[in-house]
């Protein structure tokens, strides 16, 4: 199957890569943001590892947020105050 260029794609094609797009961004820096602002001893592994796999498009990001950090039943308050 041959590519497409961007020029030769339907307005409605170009209007759905643009929002995919900026969903994956989206999500890559909310990731990355949360890595970088989360105590290490609330992430499950490495930092270093969660910021390597967040690259992996979409599917990066969603499992940080859903299997990378580490849950609290403290109440936020009590959590902050910890940090």
């Amino acid at each position: 199957m041959k590519q497409k260029a961007w020029k030769d794609l339907s307005t409605r094609s170009k209007i759905g890569t643009a929002i995919m797009t900026l969903v994956q961004i989206a999500l890559l820096a909310s990731a990355l943001w949360d890595i970088r602002h989360r105590p290490a001893q609330a992430i499950k592994g490495s930092k270093r590892m969660w910021v390597a796999i967040a690259f992996v498009n979409f599917i990066g990001p969603i499992a940080y947020f859903l299997v990378g950090r580490k849950t609290s039943d403290a109440p936020q308050e009590i959590r902050d105050s910890k940090e």
